[in-house]
Formats: C-alpha cells, structure tokens, sequence
C-alpha cells in the first residue's frame, strides 16, 4: 500500500536516529578493523564495520517502516509496499575509514516516486550531521547551509574522487590534469557524500566524480540541491555513472569544459 502523505518530518527523525547509531557502531569499531575483505577490485575494502553498520540501519528502519523498500550499499535490498525506498551507505569512505583517516561518513536517503524526500549525512568522528527535506533547505546541525555562486572557474575549489579500476583512474586522472590548471585547486576528500555536503556548506565550490553509486549520493545530492546546487549528471570519460555539483555560475562553467 502505498504511503500517500508521508511525514517528511518524522521520516528525518528516524533517518537522523539511525545515523547516529550507525556512527556509533563505527566509532566502537574504529582502529579494531576485522573481516576485511575486497570487492569489485583489489583497492575496493569491506570489513565487518560495513556490515555491521547497514545491518544496523536495517533493523532500526525496519522496525519502525517494515513497509517501506531498502537499498544497501553492503546488499541490503527489499522491494517497496509504501512507495517510499530507504537508499543507505552504512560507510562512505571505507578507505579513510581502514587508514583512520576521519572523512567517513553515514548516509541515509528517503526516496519517494520524483526522487530524495530526505537526506542526513553524519560524520562520527566530528559528530556533525548534514540534512535536508525536499523543499526545506539544507543544514548543518541546525545552520542554515548556502553554496558558493557566484564563483568564477578559475577561483573555484573543486572536490573529486577517482574509480577502483587502473584503466578508470587513468582516464579520471587525465581528465583532471587537464582541468587542474583552470581551477584553483582539488582536493581529494574520499567521500561522496561529504563532498557534496562540502558543496553544500561551500567549504567547496564543486564537486565532480565519475563511478558514483546510488547510495554515494542519493542524500549528499538531495543536501547539496537544497542549499543551492545544481547537480547533474556527467560521464566525461565514459564511465557508466557520474555527478556534477556547483552553484549554478560555476555549474554552467564546468559543464560546458566537461562537454556537458
């Protein structure tokens, strides 16, 4: 049955519960990494955090949506009763997370039939969580967030991130070699969903990646859009997915050098 007036409200309030528990889980973990395994490639990690954390998340929205759909980073899957679908990363950053490096995050989105109702991203390790309801604006525990815009290219601080594959990251890298000196400066954060908060916040001015999943960016876009973003999708180097976010001056700017 479908959930025709959901509480974007209350739907926050939970999706914000269950970061933070997740972040929890992490931080019990942190330093401790056990069950390290790879995925799609040997610079790919998982570990028991991972799981731990989206069987965590599952279970706290489980028990208070059972009828709502998931789509987990780690395989957490379930088809929709309510026309509503959960899209969780229980651990954006797994690397940094594995270096103890503290640019990880949780990212939880709440998608209905036009797309992101609600996102939250919190980083356990600053404690800070970002969120937005469709509509509402963007916030940084309870500040109100604004991108940078104008921003002219050649000012513009840029965020990125790079594939797993050698054959990916060569292209990624010639690509921004090429942009590097347009721009500037890059950086290199290591988590989708923080850089687009970072867009969010303009603690960045853009952000650009290539290979992005569902659930790198389906609450850090719905953030980074609500504080003023435009944010699209581009694949300048032929990777199947892609995303594009900046204020909309420096938006139109990188499109246009990324032939989009």
């Amino acid at each position: 049955m479908t959930d025709a007036n959901p509480d974007p409200d209350a739907l926050l309030d939970l999706a914000t519960r269950a970061a933070h528990a997740a972040g929890a889980e992490l931080l019990a973990r942190y330093g401790r990494i056990q069950g390290l395994d790879t995925k799609t490639s040997a610079t790919d990690p998982v570990s028991d955090a991972d799981r731990a954390a989206e069987a965590l998340l599952v279970e706290l929205i489980t028990s208070e949506r059972p009828d709502d759909g998931l789509l987990g980073e780690e395989g957490a899957a379930r088809p929709s009763a309510s026309g509503l679908r959960w899209v969780i990363d229980p651990l954006d950053g797994t690397v940094n997370y594995l270096y103890q490096l503290d640019n990880f995050s949780v990212s939880i989105a709440v998608e209905d039939s036009i797309g992101a109702l609600v996102g939250v991203v919190h980083n356990p390790t600053t404690g800070r969580t970002y969120s937005a309801v469709r509509g509402g604006g963007a916030y940084a525990d309870g500040r109100w967030l604004r991108v940078n815009d104008p921003v002219p290219m050649e000012r513009a601080l840029l965020a990125t991130g790079f594939g797993y594959s050698p054959q990916r990251r060569a292209a990624q890298g010639a690509l921004i070699a090429a942009l590097l000196p347009r721009v500037r400066d890059i950086r290199r954060i290591g988590s989708a969903a923080l850089d687009l908060c970072a867009v969010a916040a303009g603690a960045v001015d853009g952000y650009l990646e290539e290979g992005v999943k569902a659930w790198d960016v389906a609450a850090g876009a719905l953030i980074a859009k609500e504080a003023g973003a435009i944010v699209t999708v581009v694949t300048p180097t032929g990777d199947a997915t892609g995303c594009l976010a900046a204020g909309p001056a420096l938006h139109a700017q990188l499109a246009s050098s990324l032939g989009g």
